[in-house]
């Protein structure tokens, strides 16, 4: 498979120049698609799920190298002995996904079950292992160099391989470990990835891209955090975790977290250089399942995603931001994977190599104020999604029965020319409608809708 790089746009591109864009989600070596790969249970169905995933457009899969929740899934026991087991795990998930051209977004830690199960971590030095604490993680000069071992044998071993996408090289980072202080970040992270940039270059001639992922609403209260998992010069695209309070995390309706989803969006990309790649690497109603037990109704949960996807990526994410199932069983949906590859079939509607979009949420206008817009553009293309907020039902969800609107969308900072303007129904998965828009000067451009009732995508693009 070709590598994966950040384009000359906030997007990504193959080391031969094709756009390639990050359509997936969170999945884990313990959950039920994925764990009969352990000892080779049944890798026949694990090969048939990827499959399947593949077929509705997913592109990439982000996974943790060891996921402990449990005691048989250390990747490392004793800290420095890489466990067979596991290695052979790795060996056959990272084949499996080339075969069917999905790749990983890979993090060398599962930090949320490691902070929860620390007394049991083989890094606790407790337990025979460098760290004396949480507290210590990322200041510790011998967990420092336990962590770049780790990197260094994944990359020797899986790094050549366009298979892995990209590392999120430390998992929803935090001040809680440095002892509570952000300013340690900067140095970690650069610590840390230049170890790992090097090392590639050494053995590949190349690296792979890199991030660092944060809990989102910690970048609204902690500057110096923000600015630097958003901005570091040595991460090539930034990540967050959309877990919002009560909107996100907790769904009442399928629009509230989507309006949500725009202005995590329109904050976030103001944060982040223009020409770095941004988009959402966890999300979903963690605080119904974990804290409340519930698993949602699932076509409320289906629509749930869906506007989520497409607040997300019409905002001007890369992709549709990346779903942690929370749910039982903690898989996603037929209904998710449907609404996957509705956003596959779409982006090819536009000319990623050129679209230097510019989150326009807030400067594009529709005249139906009970319609939602997301927008982004760079005068000449644009993306568009219009959501209906004034026909929600009782159940939460938008009711398929609702008349009908068709409001006036005016956009700003058009080139003059003439546009190729597709409409796209996001859950039939369908083109609606296609017409051309004749626009006589430089400003602002509008369109007309066709009838929406729930909601619908837009592709505009200039035509040559």
């Amino acid at each position: 498979m070709e590598w994966i790089e950040v384009s000359n746009t906030p997007y990504f591109q193959t080391e031969t120049g094709r756009a390639w864009t990050p359509i997936g989600h969170n999945d884990a070596i313990t959950w039920p698609s994925l764990a009969s790969c352990f000892r080779r249970r049944d890798l026949p169905a694990v090969d048939t799920y990827l499959g399947t995933l593949a077929s509705c457009g997913v592109t990439v899969l982000r996974l943790m190298l060891e996921y402990c929740h449990r005691e048989h899934r250390y990747f490392e026991k004793p800290v420095g002995e890489f466990h067979p087991s596991m290695v052979r795990l790795w060996d056959d998930l990272f084949a499996m996904c080339e075969r069917h051209g999905i790749r990983i977004l890979l993090t060398p830690f599962d930090t949320f079950w490691m902070w929860k199960r620390w007394k049991r971590h083989p890094y606790n030095s407790a337990n025979g292992g460098p760290c004396p604490g949480i507290p210590e993680a990322l200041l510790h000069s011998e967990t420092r160099e336990a962590v770049k071992r780790r990197l260094q044998f994944v990359t020797s071993r899986w790094g050549g391989s366009g298979t892995l996408f990209a590392w999120d090289i430390w998992n929803e980072i935090h001040p809680a470990w440095a002892k509570d202080s952000s300013g340690p970040m900067y140095e970690f992270i650069e610590d840390l990835s230049t170890f790992l940039r090097r090392t590639e270059e050494r053995l590949y001639g190349r690296s792979h891209p890199q991030t660092v992922s944060i809990f989102g609403p910690i970048i609204c209260t902690d500057p110096i955090a923000a600015e630097t998992v958003l901005q570091h010069p040595c991460l090539d695209f930034a990540s967050t975790h959309f877990y919002e309070e009560g909107t996100i995390d907790y769904p009442l309706n399928t629009v509230d977290a989507a309006v949500s989803t725009g202005a995590i969006m329109r904050s976030t990309l103001g944060q982040v250089p223009p020409s770095r790649p941004f988009f959402d690497s966890e999300s979903g109603p963690i605080h119904t399942h974990k804290d409340h037990h519930r698993t949602l109704p699932e076509d409320f949960d289906d629509e749930y995603f869906r506007h989520m996807q497409w607040a997300h990526f019409a905002s001007g994410g890369a992709g549709g931001g990346m779903r942690w199932p929370n749910r039982k069983p903690h898989i996603l949906t037929k209904g998710m994977h449907k609404a996957q590859s509705s956003l596959r079939s779409f982006v090819d509607l536009i000319d990623w190599g050129c679209f230097r979009r510019v989150n326009w949420n807030e400067e594009a206008r529709v005249s139906d104020p009970s319609t939602k817009l997301f927008a982004c553009g760079d005068g000449d293309q644009a993306i568009i999604w219009l959501l209906r907020s004034d026909s929600i039902g009782s159940d939460g969800k938008l009711k398929k029965d609702a008349e009908a609107v068709s409001p006036t969308v005016s956009l700003p900072c058009m080139s003059a020319g003439r546009y190729l303007v597709t409409a796209w129904d996001t859950d039939s998965r369908a083109e609606i409608a296609a017409f051309e828009i004749q626009h006589p000067r430089n400003g602002p451009m509008n369109l007309q809708s066709p009838p929406l009732v729930r909601d619908l995508a837009f592709a505009i693009r200039r035509r040559k």
